[in-house]
Formats: structure tokens, sequence, C-alpha cells
């Protein structure tokens, strides 16, 4: 059962998929629809499932499910996997992306693969003080405290001290 992004609950769970790369205006029509018609009939042993999707920065995709009400299953898990594997063939886009996803001065999303981060910091690309997303945060209270965060403050600390020294 569908719900608004902003009407699930805090502590929903949730998963992010991560774009290849900026998705348009349409693209992003297109997903929210197919998600809110997927998510609609989403459900674990035939017991609906209180859920929402929402693009985010046309990078992000979402998926949000509120465990209070039922816990999905590992089956309908998957096939949050499989309807972004479908979209993603459709579009020519990969939502398995693993590359640090970064806010530059601009405010625009960019990407930067993961054999690319030290060269990045050596040429001040990303700095400590440089906003990142946090993909694995779980919950949607996470998700509004520490999706965006600083680059100082992740697992890439450890190449800025590399870099002091």
């Amino acid at each position: 059962m569908y719900v608004p992004f902003d009407k699930i609950d805090f502590g929903a769970r949730l998963w992010i998929y991560q774009a290849s790369r900026e998705l348009t205006d349409a693209e992003v029509g297109t997903i929210t629809e197919t998600l809110k018609a997927a998510l609609d009939d989403w459900e674990a042993h035939n017991k609906p499932l209180l859920s929402s999707g929402k693009v985010f920065h046309n990078r992000f995709v979402v998926i949000a499910v509120d465990e209070k009400r039922e816990l999905p299953s590992g089956c309908s898990i998957d096939k949050t996997v499989h309807w972004l594997q479908e979209i993603g063939q459709r579009l020519n886009v990969d939502f398995f992306d693993r590359s640090v996803a970064y806010l530059d001065a601009q405010g625009k999303v960019k990407t930067l693969s993961i054999a690319e981060v030290k060269q990045a910091i050596a040429d001040e690309q990303l700095t400590p003080s440089t906003t990142v997303f946090d993909n694995l945060v779980s919950t949607k209270s996470q998700w509004m405290t520490r999706w965006k965060v600083t680059a100082g403050s992740t697992w890439l600390k450890r190449y800025f001290k590399q870099q002091t020294t």
C-alpha cells in the first residue's frame, strides 16, 4: 500500500539505490509512477506492505517500508531489486552504482569511483567538509539526519589523514 514519502513513519526501513548518472525529469516521472504502482501492490506473505518510494536529487531512488505494520520478507525485498533492475534496463542506467556521491560547490551531485577518491582529495575536489551521501542508512530517521554528511566524518577520513602526514 503506497503512501507519500513524507507520510511514512520515521522508523520505516529503507533502501537507497544510486543511479550511475543524473536522471532526467522525464525519467524521474517514469520511475515515480512505476514505483507508485509497484509499491501499491507490494506485499509479504499475502499481506500488504505500507511503503513509499521517491527519487531525490534526480539520482537516488529511496524505497521505505513501515515494519511496524508488516515485516517485508526476503522475497518481497528481492522484488525491489528486480524493479530497479527492470527500470534500469529500460532507461539504460545502473541503480546499483557503488561510487562515492557528493555535492560539488554548486550543489550538484557528482560521483567518483573508489579508484578516483585519493586523487580527488589530492586535488581538493573532495575535502573533509564536502557533503557526501551515506547510502547505508537504514531508517527514515537516519536518512533525515545522516544521509548527507561531511566526508571527514565518514570512512573517507582515513584518506584526509594521509594527506596531512
